[in-house]
């Protein structure tokens, strides 16, 4: 048979995301709802965004340390985007790992049990410590994270570790102190980009690169921000 008049078909792919209501996650949905070969995307949130598209379902789950019960649900999707995140600010080091270490481990567990062939994306963070066994709090639980998600026998799984984030299109981040500190600092942002190209980039940016890792993989397993940005 003749390819002519025959239509091209784009690979599609269903894509679950976690955090769809914070900065990095914002940045992410608008992508993937943008993008021509994401078919679906699945938000595991734990209250309604009351946000609509035909191409996005909202499961309301309310404890995320046992996603079990979701586990007919979760089935039949390529890749994850988990964008959840706390600050570790006026944290103890063992709650601050409830959250980071044990709300993503139960999902990447539950997820690889009935997705072995996805890829999981985890949104980290600049000078995370791999060794886990440096001074600062934060960097050792997001390296703790980070290396038993690696340890996941996951088709693929990339940490990606951005610095400073530029919001754009209307994003804003749900943290006040955040969203005070991006608007001192707009102004200086476009130069700030410019003069330190290796600490900054978007949510555009970021959304975009973590599609491009989860459709068509990465050179690395840990990216950093120069990784992200040449996506």
């Amino acid at each position: 048979m003749s390819g002519e008049g025959q239509k091209f078909q784009m690979p599609q792919m269903k894509v679950i995301l976690f955090g769809a209501s914070g900065m990095v996650g914002q940045g992410v949905l608008r992508e993937c709802l943008l993008d021509s070969e994401v078919a679906s995307i699945l938000s595991i949130a734990r209250s309604s965004t009351a946000q609509q598209h035909p191409k996005l379902r909202e499961v309301v789950h309310k404890d995320f340390l046992d996603f079990s019960p979701l586990e007919k649900e979760l089935g039949g999707f390529d890749g994850c985007f988990f964008c959840l995140g706390v600050s570790s600010v006026g944290m103890s080091e063992e709650d601050y790992r409830h959250i980071t270490y044990g709300i993503t481990m139960a999902a990447a567990e539950t997820l690889v049990k009935v997705n072995p062939q996805m890829t999981f994306i985890y949104i980290s963070g600049a000078g995370t410590d791999s060794t886990e066994q440096g001074r600062t709090m934060w960097a050792r639980v997001k390296g703790q994270t980070e290396n038993a998600l690696l340890r996941l026998p996951f088709k693929a799984a990339y940490m990606f570790r951005p610095a400073l984030i530029v919001p754009r299109h209307d994003i804003k981040s749900r943290t006040a102190v955040y969203r005070l500190s991006y608007a001192v600092m707009r102004p200086l942002l476009p130069l700030m980009k410019i003069l330190f190209p290796r600490y900054v980039t978007t949510t555009e940016q970021l959304g975009r690169a973590m599609l491009i890792a989860a459709k068509r993989g990465a050179p690395k397993k840990v990216l950093e921000v120069p990784d992200i940005n040449s996506l």
